[in-house]
């Protein structure tokens, strides 16, 4: 039974890698359009018919067309965020009839567990996952745009973040099991695009995204269970804290203490694609002073992400494996069930497909009166295509020896991660108020919906459907010259009562995905605040 027992709940080090991918990705979503252009920000991302300026070539790269003579741009946003998880010990919070209350680190004795951080992380290629210091967080963004004199072409580039999102928890955060720190970004560095003028109502637009994509993730891992609960209870049946009750060479159960709520390990992932291209095309029509209509398409990406990942064992868990194999029952079972040796540490190659989704969005530009200018934008992202991951590892590995006896989804070298995601439509409105010839003042609102159906929700990412507010203003410095500024400000709340996750609260026996928490009631607050401006200028 104890045997039994702990190998099938090996699978959830492979899930935990899994997770590594499927959080980090959904975060993307989150962060999709979040700290690009001001001007986009203050007015809910509501610009695909009201392009602004060099950032059109995300946006929609016809309004390239728009920008005559020699343009340069310059754009810095500073981010603020505050993400809380707490944890709650409902009244009958147990493992196998072990108190979880009393026995529970993170709760020791308490009913509630507080997670806490605003520390930002960021990727750096060559340096891996860095913590960045206390304070606002510098995103900067700078692009240029050529129109030859008399031409109908504009040309441009680029150099923005789309996706960027990253944090860092201390090393005793409840919450360092589902992710101690993550940065998932995705960087474009080259983006040439144009712009064609067909005639006075009608532009199209194309260009061509050369983007870096990295994901770095360390977490804490654990499997608070009915299975390692009741091999706890077969621990504390040989009295292993004392000694031990000896069965001589034929069997071996005190090597190590493993139970529902000890530390298992830590897993280190970082992974990265250096050229992931993908394109852009948009059409923009203006048949009125009063009214203007657009839309764009991005394609998606195929990736093959490489990197490394390092599973560090607990002395614990190595030395209850080491000494169970030791052992004549130990060693016949661990032969038929390929269970783990005991070694303290498991790293090497990994590499994980997946694509980044096609997006489609499409909206309008209404001048209501001279004063008022109304925008209003409908996105479709194609989050079906997340439907699984594969991670393909380097080597055998044991913990993949166990899970494939219990999944089709599992090799000794492979692991395919279900998702079940869903494509995802979200609004934004715009209003623009024209103080005078030269100041616009912006008021915005987003309704961004979540890709996540509801038993696949996580205390990793706390991505759900939630509203965005922007406000801002736009300044005509000279005749050359424009300031855009922008303030945003977006709350996403999420309660996941116990059992209802099969990603981080599941208690049913027969679900061996990654739980850390199984049997809490998990609350996510995240509150991000983004406030910036944009510079443009002949040159």
């Amino acid at each position: 039974m104890m045997t039994s027992s702990a190998s099938r709940q090996l699978k959830f080090l492979g899930w935990a890698c899994a997770l590594a991918v499927w959080s980090g990705q959904s975060w993307g979503q989150l962060s999709q359009n979040l700290i690009i252009d001001s001007k986009a920000i203050a007015l809910g991302n509501a610009v695909t018919a009201d392009p602004p300026g060099v950032a059109s070539i995300h946006y929609n790269p016809a309004g390239l067309a728009k920008l005559k003579g020699r343009q340069f741009e310059i754009g810095v946003t500073n981010i603020v965020f505050n993400f809380q998880t707490d944890f709650y010990a409902p009244d009958d919070y147990s493992v196998f009839n072990i108190d979880g209350v009393e026995n529970d680190p993170i709760f020791n004795g308490d009913t509630v567990a507080r997670s806490r951080t605003g520390t930002l992380a960021l990727y750096v290629p060559g340096y891996g996952l860095q913590r960045l210091p206390k304070g606002p967080g510098l995103l900067p963004s700078v692009g240029f745009t050529i129109n030859p004199p008399g031409s109908k072409f504009t040309f441009g580039n680029f150099i923005y973040g789309p996706d960027v999102v990253g944090y860092y928890r201390k090393k005793d955060d409840p919450a360092r099991y589902l992710g101690k720190s993550l940065a998932l970004q995705r960087f474009t560095y080259l983006s040439p695009s144009f712009g064609y003028e067909i005639n006075d109502e009608w532009s199209v637009g194309a260009g061509i995204m050369f983007s870096h994509q990295a994901l770095a993730m360390d977490t804490y891992l654990r499997a608070p269970n009915l299975l390692l609960g009741f091999a706890e209870q077969v621990q504390e049946a040989f009295d292993c804290e004392s000694g031990g009750v000896s069965l001589g060479p034929f069997l071996n159960v005190c090597g190590g203490n493993i139970g529902p709520w000890d530390d298992i390990g830590g897993l280190s992932i970082q992974v990265q694609e250096t050229v992931s291209p993908k394109y852009h095309v948009g059409v923009l029509w203006e048949p009125t002073d009063w009214f203007a209509w657009g839309a764009s398409y991005q394609s998606e990406a195929d990736m093959q992400m490489k990197g490394t990942y390092d599973l560090r064992y607990t002395d614990d868990w190595a030395g209850f494996w080491q000494g169970f194999n030791g052992s004549v029952i130990g060693a016949i079972t661990s032969g038929i069930f390929s269970l783990p040796s005991g070694v303290p540490r498991e790293y090497g190659n990994l590499s994980i497909d997946l694509t980044h989704p096609q997006h489609f969005q499409t909206g309008v530009s209404v001048k209501l009166n001279h004063l008022l200018t109304l925008n209003v934008d409908v996105g479709w992202t194609d989050y079906s295509e997340w439907d699984a991951f594969l991670l393909k590892f380097d080597r055998d590995l044991e913990f993949l020896g166990a899970a494939r006896l219990l999944s089709t989804n599992a090799t000794t070298n492979t692991l395919k991660i279900p998702l079940e995601y869903e494509d995802v439509w979200n609004w934004g409105f715009g209003l623009e108020q024209h103080i005078t010839s030269r100041l616009d003042l912006r008021l915005g609102v987003e309704f961004r919906n979540s890709p996540i159906q509801d038993n696949r929700r996580d205390s990793l990412n706390p991505l759900n459907d939630t509203v965005r507010y922007g406000t801002g203003l736009s300044y005509q410095w000279d005749r050359d010259t424009v300031l855009d500024f922008h303030l945003s400000y977006l709350r996403s709340r999420e309660f996941i009562p116990a059992g209802t996750s099969d990603n981080v609260n599941a208690t049913d026996i027969q679900n061996i995905a990654y739980n850390p928490y199984a049997g809490t009631d998990v609350e996510t607050n995240l509150k991000v605040i983004t406030f910036g401006f944009s510079f443009r200028t002949q040159f």
